[in-house]
């Protein structure tokens, strides 16, 4: 990884090899797993004495605050705070997130906000991203830092 405080953003879609390449760009086998449903950047904020942070998934984080009847410009501000937080913390963050805008227009209101949103965070966490890829096709791609290049599937570049 890059520096200390990198963020690393791992999007693609379901069962891509995103979170295999999560774990595997984190760096060892010793870790403890922490469930934070909606008070994500709190949690974020707080830890200490930690090499890495996969947050898997942002997606998921997303579709919490949404059924808590989160308007779309509240989350996106707390994206913004994720954005920051994340920034600026001394461990490395890698987020995993669902990539929801390549298929079919969803048939309701809820799917169609939900897949705007999610579409606006990772532009957001994207502009700030250290290092960005796309999992496809069991594969990962490197978007940034350029030149692309294909990444081992599940394994550090």
């Amino acid at each position: 990884m890059t520096r200390p405080g990198s963020v690393v953003v791992i999007g693609g879609g379901v069962r891509s090899g995103k979170s295999a390449f999560a774990l595997a760009r984190a760096r060892g086998p010793d870790f403890e797993t922490i469930e934070e449903p909606v008070a994500l950047v709190e949690r974020l904020s707080a830890l200490r004495d930690v090499d890495a942070v996969v947050i898997d998934c942002l997606t998921l984080w997303i579709s919490n605050l949404m059924l808590r009847d989160e308007p779309a410009a509240r989350i996106a501000a707390r994206v913004d705070e994720l954005a920051r937080v994340a920034a600026t913390r001394p461990f490395h963050t890698i987020v995993v997130t669902n990539e929801v805008g390549m298929g079919v227009v969803p048939e309701t209101a809820l799917g169609r906000a939900f897949r705007d949103v999610a579409g606006l965070a990772h532009q957001r966490l994207a502009a700030v991203a250290d290092e960005l890829y796309l999992a496809t096709l069991g594969v990962v791609v490197r978007l940034r830092p350029s030149p692309v290049r294909l990444a081992p599937s599940g394994a550090p570049s």
